[in-house]
Order: structure tokens, then C-alpha cells, then sequence
């Protein structure tokens, strides 16, 4: 593949000059519907207005926000600009958001009301408390010396005190001129930082990953490419932009490809699948539990499918059967999945429209191009012969830069010879597809075996009461571990937690029969959908009372 040498500003400029009365955007929950010679407009107005409030080359701008307009817009003015764009996790509460905006050094700050039970607003009250009492979002204050600008999404007459409104930024460019803002365009360079992810932090604290734009652009023209897409297809966007999947798999493989966006601004089965019949969407990308949310619904049936061809599941382990469900069900004869992590981009491999079935539902594909892989061994750092599992290592154009502040952190993560060491367990065939088969920090030590819970799983989907189902290991005195299975029935369906039990028996072998079986109603979830499973652990020795085997120090 040709590398793409552009910045993002300058992406969005050739799709207006190349594509200028093509849709490049089309909400079907809101009236925002553009062409993309009329979105470059839009987003040269608000970079004028970031311009003129001051925004600098390197600064930091946070977005707090569900897939709203003002988020694509943002996105595509700071690059403009040089800033560099910090993505929020929607679900943040106060703790997070004060450590993330003092870590990040965020100079301005747009956000939308809230989500769900979780107000944003109040969120701002309670880490700035005296910030109501600004005037047009202007903040001072001595435990955020970076931070000088609060930005509401939103109809300008329903602004919060104390907020600036989105539309003053457009206000505030007036006055600045297409020669200034392509001075600023011409001095970026597209190996510059452009964009701060900050990873989950499952443990320790979030770290800000820094991409720039050839990482996240090259990525995309790579994801798109493996997908086939064009300009006559059109991506539902329904994962959350403030992710890799959405801001990359989604976006990027789109501006790469001059494909038209429909985004959904959070997931909801119903809204999904209406914007996917009413749009005649050839692409739709998710992670498993959204597919088996559309899936399982109700009212699937009465939902036209028949326009989509291809997509992306990924962001969690693709469990076979989901997936030929999709192909089957959902008319996705060439959905992909998408390997890698936030790190790098966040793709490494993909399996391609042109890979048979077969490969798409049983391996994460194979190495991008530009990108180097191997399976080591995760103590001695040896490579691992073809077929033997080990640590998944990625080196080329798509890893980060490294963590913002944090240089032990980097180095711990990228080593002396620029290999990123991702800590998922894969292996690698004779001909190069790459499986997945499981997370070092997951896999299951009981009494010296290595079980992968990945492999338990996938039996139990192969069983029709099942609607999903995740695998975990638990404390024990006597093994060290236990296997767990927390699973969720089909509406509709009963089962007792030993007969669970002993059709695993009946499969598997006898150390992999989960000891531990609970059935639950939902899994906790990240706001991308990712599966937390520590947290499941740490409700099992709740509910199991292992704290003192929890206590017990390993090696």
C-alpha cells in the first residue's frame, strides 16, 4: 500500500475539491445532512473561530460527546488548526474527567449535556465549582492552569450558565481570514501528534496515547481497503467515536475512501437497524454485543438488511457463531474483523472480503502492509514456532508515539527495537492468519495448565440457549485459579447451573469445566462495549467469599 503523506485538514480539503456534492454525512436521528465541499466549510468556520480564541499549534481540545455533528466537526477544525484532539470516554464521572483534563493539559473543552443518568453539567459543577459564574465558558482557575475554555453542543438558547455556546466559536471566525488559517494548514506536518486516546485504564491510571494523523490515516486506508469500500458505500457509525473503532475503523476508512457516514450518536438496536434500512447502508460496524443485540431483538424481522455487504466486528473476541449469524441473518457476506489495540492505531491485521468464510469466522486475518509482526514468548522474549500461542508484537507505521507524560510507561510498552508488545495471546499459521487466543492477563493458570477462555466460550455460543456467555478465572487455595463462566440465557430460556455444567463435561476437557457457573441478565460494559471481566472477577469473590484465596501471593 502507498502511504497516504497528508494531514487531516488536507484530507478533508481534497474530498471537497475530488467529491464536492457527494454526501459525506447523513444523521437519520436529527436533521444534519452534508455534501462534502459543504462539511470543509463548515469545519474551516470553526477552525477560524478556534484561531481567533487562541488555539495553538500542540494545544489540547477535549470533546466529552456521543456521536453528535459538533464531534466531527471539532475533530476535522482541530487538525486544521494543529491541535491536538483529546477523546473523552461518555461515561466518565467527576474523579476521571478532573484526572484526565489535568493529565492531557486540555486547554478547551466541548461537551454536550450528558448521557443517560449522567449530566455533564453537573459533572462541571462539581469540578469547578465557581466556573457557573464565568462569562462565555471562560475558565480560571489555579488546579487547572491549562484549561481557559468550557464549549457547550447544544441550541444556543438552552446554553448553561457560566458555558460559551458551539455556534460562538463559528462567531468568533468571522473575522479570520482563508489566508490565516491555510498559514497554520501549511505549517503542520502529518507525522505531528493529532489525536490523544486514553486507554480504559483497567489498571493504574488512564494512559493518553498519542497518534498522529499518518497513524490513524494510513490505518484507515488500510481498513478500508481490506473492506472494499468506495464512494457509493455507506458506513452506519454507531461505535463511539472517542474509540479507535469509530474514530478509525469508522471515520478514517471513510475519508480514505470517500464513503458516506451515518452516524447513530449511541447505540440503540432500534435506531440501528432503522437507519440501516432507511439509508440502505452497505457497512455497518460492532463490537459482538451490539451484533447480538440487533440479533436477539424482537422486532429484528421487520427490518430490511439486504443493501449491506460488508463491515467490522472487533473491540472484543468475535465469538464463530455470532459471526455467521451475521453473515446468514444480516446479509454481511464480507464482514471483517479487525485486530490490534489503541497503541497501534489501533489496527494490526484484518481479514479481507476476500478471505473465504471460513478464515473471516476462525482468525483475525493477517498483518497489514507497513506493519511487522511475531509471537514471542512472553518471559524470554524467543519467538514462538507457527502454531504455538505467545505474546502478539506489532512494529510499523501505525504505532503511537508513545504515552503523553509517561516515558516508563512507553518504554514498558514499546521496546529498545520499536516493537509494541500488546499483551494479547495469538498464534500464527503457516500462512500467515493470525488467532486470537486470549490475554495474558486472562488466561487461566489452574494447577499449572494454561487455559484459554477464549476456547471455552466458543463452546458454550455453539449451544442454542445460550445468548452470550464471558469466561473469567477465579482465586482458589488449592489450584490457584478456578474457571468461571458468567453467562445470559436466550429470553425465554431456563437452565440450571449444573446442567450447564455438565454440557461442558460432556465437550471439554475435565480441568476447563468451569468449577464456577453464574447466570446474569448483562455483563458490565465499557461506554465502547467492551467487556469488563476484572470486574466480573471481583463480583465472584464477592458473591464467593475468596477473598482469602484472592489474597494469596503469586509469582
Amino acid at each position: 500500500m502507498e502511504m497516504i503523506e497528508k494531514t487531516l485538514g488536507g484530507m478533508l480539503d481534497g474530498l471537497a475539491a475530488n467529491y464536492p456534492d457527494s454526501v459525506a454525512i447523513k444523521y437519520t436521528t436529527r436533521d444534519y445532512q452534508k455534501t462534502w465541499s459543504e462539511l470543509n466549510d463548515r469545519c474551516n468556520a470553526v477552525a477560524k473561530g478556534l484561531l481567533n480564541l487562541g488555539i495553538q499549534k500542540d494545544d489540547k481540545v477535549a470533546i466529552w460527546a456521543t456521536n453528535v455533528p459538533e464531534w466531527y466537526e471539532i475533530l476535522f477544525a482541530s487538525a486544521k488548526v494543529g491541535a491536538v484532539l483529546v477523546t473523552v470516554n461518555t461515561n466518565y464521572k467527576e474523579f476521571e474527567l478532573e484526572y484526565l483534563l489535568k493529565q492531557s493539559d486540555t486547554k478547551m473543552l466541548v461537551m454536550i449535556d450528558g448521557v443517560k443518568n449522567n449530566s455533564y453539567v453537573d459533572t462541571i459543577d462539581k469540578v469547578l465549582p465557581e466556573f457557573r459564574n464565568s462569562k462565555n465558558g471562560d475558565v480560571d482557575n489555579a488546579k487547572f492552569p491549562f484549561l481557559k475554555k468550557i464549549v457547550y453542543c447544544g441550541a444556543e438558547g438552552s446554553t448553561p450558565r457560566g458555558f460559551m455556546n458551539f455556534e460562538d466559536i463559528v462567531k468568533a471566525g468571522k473575522n479570520v481570514s482563508d489566508e490565516e488559517l491555510n498559514a497554520r494548514m501549511n505549517s503542520l506536518n502529518c507525522h505531528e501528534v493529532i489525536n490523544m486516546q486514553y486507554t480504559s485504564g483497567t489498571t493504574g491510571f488512564p494512559k493518553g496515547v498519542m497518534l498522529t494523523h499518518y497513524n490513524i490515516i494510513n490505518n484507515g486506508k488500510s481498513i478500508g481497503d481490506g473492506m472494499k469500500f468506495t464512494d457509493k458505500d455507506k458506513l452506519l457509525i454507531t461505535v463511539p467515536m472517542f474509540h479507535c473503532f469509530g474514530l478509525v475503523l469508522g471515520l478514517m476508512s471513510c475519508i480514505t475512501h470517500a464513503t458516506t457516514m451515518v452516524p447513530v450518536e449511541s447505540f440503540s438496536p432500534t435506531k440501528v437497524m432503522n437507519a440501516i434500512t432507511v439509508e440502505k447502508c452497505t457497512a455497518v460496524h460492532g463490537v459482538p454485543t451490539m451484533f447480538i443485540a440487533m440479533l436477539e431483538h424482537p422486532d429484528f424481522d421487520k427490518y430490511n438488511f439486504s443493501s449491506l455487504r460488508t463491515g467490522i466486528m472487533a473491540g472484543s473476541p468475535c465469538p464463530i457463531k455470532v459471526m455467521r449469524q451475521v453473515v446468514d441473518q444480516m446479509n454481511m457476506k464480507e464482514i471483517t474483523i479487525v485486530f490490534g489495540q489503541t497503541e497501534a492505531s489501533p489496527g494490526c491485521t484484518q481479514t479481507t472480503t476476500d478471505d473465504s468464510l471460513e478464515l473471516r469466522v476462525n482468525t483475525v486475518g493477517r498483518v497489514f502492509d507497513g506493519v511487522e509482526a511475531k509471537i514471542v514468548d512472553p518471559v524470554t522474549g524467543e519467538e514462538m514456532p507457527v502454531g504455538e500461542a505467545g505474546e502478539f508484537c506489532a512494529r510499523g507505521y501505525n504505532i503511537m508515539k508513545g504515552y503523553y507524560k509517561m516515558p516508563e510507561a512507553t518504554a514498558e510498552a514499546i521496546d529498545k527495537d520499536g516493537w509494541l508488545h500488546t499483551g494479547d495471546l495469538c498464534t500464527v499459521d503457516k500462512d500467515g492468519y493470525y488467532k486470537v487466543v486470549g490475554r495474558i492477563k486472562d488466561m487461566i493458570i489452574r494447577g499449572g495448565e494454561n487455559i484459554y477462555p477464549k476456547e471455552i466460550e466458543e463452546f458454550y455460543y455453539t449451544q442454542p440457549i445460550v445468548k452470550d456467555v464471558q469466561v473469567i478465572g477465579v482465586p482458589s487455595e488449592q489450584y490457584g485459579e478456578e474457571v468461571m463462566a458468567v453467562i445470559i440465557l436466550k429470553e425465554g430460556e431456563s437452565a440450571t447451573e449444573d446442567e450447564l455444567r455438565e454440557l461442558a463435561k460432556a465437550h471439554l476437557a475435565k480441568h476447563k469445566v468451569p468449577r464456577y457457573i453464574r447466570i446474569v441478565d448483562s455483563f458490565p460494559v465499557t461506554a465502547s462495549g467492551k467487556i469488563q471481566k476484572f470486574k466480573m472477577r471481583e463480583e465472584a469473590i464477592e458473591l464467593l467469599k475468596l477473598q482469602s484465596a484472592a489474597e494469596i501471593e503469586t509469582a
